[in-house]
């Protein structure tokens, strides 16, 4: 990303002993908001809030911002609200990219509130992580329907957002999901109930110990949800089996060298029930960010 070219740059360095910013630029349509603290006084994080003004992406609209996050360092990316990407005009697509740097034994925790895309809207957005070793990273996507006040589920024309890890300069981690309305079969069709889907990623070795509790949780719920319903007699009464839709879905799957980080996938009827999930599971990372994430 030319530098010209962003809309925004924030460089996180250690000064005194603590992470602070020591560069921030923006301009419209993006803003960044740092409070001077966030959580305990002990706690060494520096938290940044993204927002658009008009409180969400326009049509056509181009964001790119950077992020230096420097060695020993820990960083929140954060937002206020879901971020509404407005109806496409003339198909115009709106685009988002955002590139981070993230230093030797230096934290990244990209936590936003999800994406809403309203009717006839064309969203995409990348993001691309460079790291060490020892970086930690913290991604949350996820996006939700759509707009369920005014009847609109999954009425959006196209979303589409990618997430490259690169090691070392090395591919760790390419993903990308799409979602098109296509000519056999609408989104809605495809996705049935379902209201929201999310991927959590959680890299590096500090987090370890977030990782194995998560990887748990999610066996232990899914065993618990997908486990057929049984009769009085023991024997499984798979014609009750079709009724019972799991509410919330989710999969666990590690990645990189010796396991470094893990993939949770998720498809859920609530957004409700995904910031509960989220909140449970990053509850762990109070210590690190100063207050829970989704708290």
């Amino acid at each position: 990303m030319r530098k010209e070219m962003e809309t925004g740059f924030v460089a996180v360095e250690k000064i005194g002993g603590r992470s602070t910013v020591t560069r921030c630029f923006s301009k419209y349509p993006l803003k960044f908001i740092i409070p001077r603290k966030v959580g305990s006084s002990i706690t060494d994080a520096v938290w940044i809030y993204s927002l658009t003004y008009g409180g969400g992406i326009v049509s056509g609209d181009s964001i790119s911002c950077g992020f230096t996050i420097g060695d020993g360092c820990t960083t929140v990316l954060t937002t206020q609200a879901s971020t509404k990407v407005y109806k496409s005009v003339g198909s115009k697509c709106s685009e988002q990219v955002l590139e981070a740097r993230i230093g030797s034994n230096a934290l990244l925790a990209v936590i936003p509130d999800p994406v809403t895309c309203f009717s006839t809207a064309r969203y995409s957005q990348k993001q691309v992580f460079r790291v060490f070793s020892d970086s930690c990273l913290v991604i949350v996507d996820w996006i939700t329907s759509g707009r369920h006040a005014t009847g609109e589920k999954w009425d959006f024309e196209l979303y589409k957002s990618s997430n490259h890890i690169f090691l070392d300069d090395q591919p760790l981690f390419l993903d990308t999901v799409l979602l098109e309305q296509g000519s056999v079969s609408s989104i809605a069709e495809r996705m049935k109930d379902y209201q929201v889907i999310a991927m959590l990623v959680l890299l590096g070795p500090t987090l370890k110990h977030i990782q194995n509790q998560v990887q748990e949780d999610v066996k232990r719920m899914m065993s618990e949800q997908l486990r057929f319903p049984s009769t009085a007699t023991g024997r499984h009464r798979s014609s009750d089996h079709r009724l019972l839709k799991p509410t919330f879905i989710a999969s666990c799957s590690p990645f990189g060298p010796k396991g470094i980080g893990i993939v949770v996938r998720i498809a859920a009827m609530t957004t409700e029930s995904v910031y509960s999930f989220l909140r449970h599971q990053l509850a762990g990372m109070e210590p690190l960010l100063g207050v829970p994430p989704y708290g």
